[in-house]
């Protein structure tokens, strides 16, 4: 198999990663991809990486970090390059590009109906923090 390359996300590959996304089923009625994505460019969009085979988009990272907290959302890999290390690969660059900006610690947040994700980030060495994630929908997407 070809190596991943992994790269910033380019305006080009916006169809690719809203596929992947709902292939992956990380896409929700209230949030709309294109609009996250768009979010994204406007606030540190070099932190926004896709990882490549053959010029295809098989895998997503969205990084975030606001001088206290990195974020990881949006990581993705497409169901036929899974268990080939690609996610793995990007949760390493995105460690890597957060302690460069001085990150002391990353935080993400999952559906606690997804166990397989849940095993993945515990066996990269992620914890259960004893914290309660709170939102509030400022500007409605639908």
């Amino acid at each position: 198999m070809p190596p991943l390359l992994v790269r910033p996300y380019r305006p080009a590959d916006e169809a690719a990663v809203i596929a992947l996304w709902h292939a992956c089923d990380l896409t929700r009625p209230w949030n709309d991809p294109a609009k996250d994505i768009a979010r994204k460019q406007r606030v540190q969009p070099e932190l926004f990486l896709v990882g490549t085979i053959d010029d295809r988009v098989v895998a997503t990272a969205m990084i975030g970090y606001e001088g206290h907290r990195g974020w990881i959302n949006y990581l993705a890999v497409d169901l036929a390059h899974r268990r080939a290390g690609h996610a793995r690969r990007l949760m390493a660059e995105a460690e890597e590009r957060l302690r460069e900006l001085g990150c002391p610690k990353l935080n993400l947040q999952l559906r606690k109906t997804n166990a397989q994700a849940l095993g993945f980030y515990r066996a990269l060495g992620y914890v259960e923090d004893e914290a309660l994630s709170l939102g509030k929908r400022l500007i409605p997407d639908r």
